[in-house]
């Protein structure tokens, strides 16, 4: 990794397992479209409604007083967002790339169940199913909401938001609040229930959005519930200290990272694929707490560091300093993501912070023509087959490169079919999320 230790230090200064909640990629044999897996109780979002403290957090996992926030504030928003999509595919006119959106999202959400859809209706309540496994993921669910938030579909963003309280939110025992998932080791070949973060960031910055878009005086107070989560992620640990529970908050309060997952046994480690500095900065503006600001800025300076020299690659884990942890580091499904958040925090900053490591990623693949789907961080190919959750995850990264091959990335991605059968909920979250990023269309509300 490129100057790790520097990269720790730059850290400091500034704060001045893997969990494939992603794929549904391994050779398991698939299963049947049923209901909920590993689902926990019934009941409301865990804390209030008066929430995050706005001072720097201080001491490991905890997170200073202050005044919180009774109300979200407004966000600022980019005039205009890149397009790739139209500006170097040349695809005209816009609304082909608009009606190109809408049918994929239509198909993932109301199309047959059996084959197309990954989005059922239980009731007034909805779940994203990882079809493969059987298993109701954070990840898709928090994905969904924020896929519905900015198609403006109120209709099936409600029913996910009250699914996820009702039945993946743990409403007791020191875990309280946080959401139940699932873990998929480094080989990808098991996994284990897991409170994963990277569905919480979602379903967080969704409520956000929704609340902004439609209020929250209706039958869902977002406002209300996304308070109570930044109530959890900024205080659990203080909940919990006299009962000597390892649950922490969701950021390390000397480095502003987050946590590979919100328990001690994890401290000093960290996922790629869950840092999104770009969501920071919204929650920064919603709270008016210069923590998130610290954790935006250390989540670019982490993910600037944490690739390799050579490859591009990131890992699975990693530890703050940018470190691959232990048997973790491995570019696998899970990895991919890294490189849709660089992608989402320049479009939407307006910077080109990520763009030479993306092109370094880029040059790697380029020179290496039907590559497969996992590596270790040194190129060395761990799985040859060929994974169409990578070849949608290259095509978000060319949106913001300079490489001079670009072109052939986005148009697969353009030219590739709505993913169907048993696989098809990680590479249909992944593509519908690249089209909206580079058509444009996936923004701050």
């Amino acid at each position: 990794m490129r100057a790790a230790a520097a990269l720790l230090a730059v850290l400091l200064a500034g704060g001045c397992r893997s969990t494939l909640d992603s794929l549904g990629y391994n050779q398991s044999p698939s299963v049947g479209t049923g209901g909920a897996s590993g689902a926990v109780g019934t009941g409301g979002v865990a804390g209030t409604a008066g929430t995050a403290g706005a001072g720097v957090g201080a001491g490991a996992g905890g997170a200073a007083g202050g005044t919180a926030p009774e109300t979200l504030h407004p966000l600022t928003k980019p005039a205009s967002y890149p397009n790739p999509l139209r500006d170097v595919l040349k695809i005209s006119p816009s609304t082909l790339i608009t009606t190109k959106i809408q049918n994929v999202y239509n198909q993932l959400f109301h199309g047959d169940p059996n084959t197309q859809a990954i989005y059922y209706a239980v009731g007034n309540q909805a779940y994203i199913l990882d079809v493969l496994h059987n298993q109701h993921r954070t990840e898709g669910q928090g994905l969904g909401m924020m896929f519905a938030v900015q198609q403006h579909q109120q209709k099936d963003f409600d029913p996910l938001w009250r699914y996820a309280k009702a039945q993946l939110q743990v409403t007791s025992g020191p875990t309280a609040g946080y959401f139940n998932s699932y873990c998929d080791s480094a080989d990808q070949n098991s996994s284990t229930m897991c409170l994963d973060p990277f569905g919480l960031e979602q379903m967080l910055t969704a409520l956000i959005f929704a609340h902004d878009l439609w209020g929250s005086a209706g039958a869902i107070d977002y406002q209300k519930d996304a308070l109570a989560l930044f109530d959890l992620i900024r205080h659990k640990a203080d909940e919990t200290a006299d009962a000597g529970a390892t649950v922490t908050n969701l950021f390390d309060a000397t480095t502003n990272l987050p946590y590979a997952l919100p328990d001690s046994t994890y401290s000093g480690q960290t996922r790629p694929s869950i840092v999104m500095p770009a969501y920071y900065a919204v929650w920064a503006q919603a709270t008016l707490d210069p923590t998130f600001g610290l954790a935006a800025a250390s989540g670019r300076t982490f993910l600037n560091g944490v690739a390799d020299d050579s490859t591009g690659l990131v890992p699975a884990r990693a530890t703050f300093a940018g470190m691959p942890v232990g048997g973790w580091a491995v570019f696998n499904p899970e990895a991919y993501r890294t490189q849709v958040n660089m992608v989402i925090d320049d479009f939407w900053s307006g910077g080109t912070t990520f763009t030479q490591e993306l092109n370094r990623l880029l040059s790697f693949f380029t020179s290496m023509p039907g590559y497969g789907t996992s590596y270790s961080v040194d190129g060395t190919e761990l799985n040859s087959a060929r994974e169409t959750s990578l070849i949608i995850a290259n095509a978000v990264a060319a949106g913001d490169s300079t490489n001079g091959d670009t072109t052939q990335y986005l148009s697969a991605l353009w030219s590739m079919p709505v993913p169907t059968g048993n696989s098809r909920y990680f590479s249909g979250i992944m593509q519908l999320w690249a089209l909206m990023i580079l058509g444009g269309q996936f923004q701050i509300i």
